[in-house]
């Protein structure tokens, strides 16, 4: 009896040193499994990191052969732009798994796919037209009411667009040169009428603040009264260009064609498409002819300078949705990236 204080002693002794192991055993399969799920997590970063970098490297390959497709359009068709040209093809979802290099498992799916289309700014109406150096033009103010008017969006938030635009701008003392599309097709160039009031648009709004120049359609939600449905509405029909641009009526949608002609409607320029699907203009005059004598309100022209460009690839579990400004010199036809965008 004398010996059992100190056998249970011992016993105790063992449990503890029993679970003190367990304890650490388990400390020790928790330390090593994190250590294996941080370096899983490094790895996956890495590869991630490289699937970003193989995709930004496919979309400029992209940029670059769709620049040499509005090249060669551009030599071949000099004297105007239509969408019965190569560059209007879309490039259907192609795959590119023998073109990336990359390790692969036996038995592993691999997708590599590139899509995409060219498309031509100057058949949207250039918010930048509804000023020159903080002065607002009334011709194209009003171009750009109709435009509203016909996609059944108020049409009083065009002035208010135009005195963003006019406030965001440069004062510029030297009025326009003939040609610039501020000015009426039939008109004299010179200085248009500084707005609806007779005056020049002050450079700040109403907080004081000095307003960010307008970079892309979105940018209208700064403007009071506008939605984000009536966006929507607008992003087939308007962009924001670097300057003033005239509208390609060989590409430009019915809505727009019916803006800028006095008295016409959407039926009337809708007419104007299905015949141009036959015949494009070839020069300015053609157009007038087409529009019977009318003369339309703002300058119009039937050749581009700039193309959007969309571009959607799909490597693996990566994806990357972009869409590009290219500028075509009309001076030996090089193009230019304006900038680039990741959706």
């Amino acid at each position: 009896m004398t010996m059992l204080p100190g056998r249970l002693r011992r016993q105790g002794q063992r449990g503890v040193a029993i679970i003190t192991a367990l304890l650490l055993t388990t400390l020790a399969v928790t330390i090593v499994a994190s250590l294996f799920w941080q370096q899983q997590v490094q790895v996956r970063s890495m590869e991630n990191q490289r699937l970003h970098l193989q995709t930004e490297w496919i979309v400029r390959g992209a940029l670059d052969w769709a620049g040499l497709i509005l090249h060669q359009d551009g030599l071949d068709n000099q004297r105007y732009t239509a969408a019965s040209g190569v560059w209007a093809t879309p490039l259907a979802e192609t795959r590119l798994d023998d073109y990336i290099e990359r390790e692969r498992v036996d038995g592993e799916k691999y997708d590599a796919t590139l899509s995409g289309q060219i498309t031509d700014a100057q058949s949207r109406y250039n918010l930048t037209n509804l000023a020159t150096g903080k002065v607002v033009a009334p011709a194209q103010l009003q171009v750009f009411q109709r435009l509203l008017d016909n996609l059944h969006i108020d049409s009083s938030l065009a002035s208010k667009v135009a005195d963003e635009v006019a406030r965001s701008q440069q004062a510029s003392a030297v009025p326009p040169a003939s040609g610039d599309p501020n000015v009426p097709q039939g008109g004299v160039a010179g200085a248009p009428a500084p707005n609806a009031t007779g005056t020049a648009v002050t450079s700040t709004g109403a907080d004081g603040a000095e307003p960010m120049a307008m970079l892309r359609v979105e940018d209208l939600l700064a403007v009071a009264g506008f939605t984000q449905q009536a966006i929507e509405q607008l992003r087939d029909f308007v962009i924001v260009l670097p300057e003033a641009t005239p509208v390609n009526v060989n590409t430009a949608p019915a809505e727009l064609l019916a803006a800028l002609v006095p008295d016409a409607s959407v039926s009337d320029a809708t007419t104007l498409v299905n015949n141009r699907q036959r015949v494009y203009y070839r020069q300015a005059s053609d157009f007038t002819t087409a529009i019977q004598g009318k003369v339309p309100l703002v300058a119009v022209d039937v050749r581009t300078n700039y193309f959007l460009v969309f571009s959607r690839v799909r490597l693996d579990r990566a994806a990357l949705d972009t869409q590009a400004l290219i500028y075509r010199n009309p001076i030996g036809m090089q193009t230019n990236l304006v900038w680039i965008r990741e959706n």
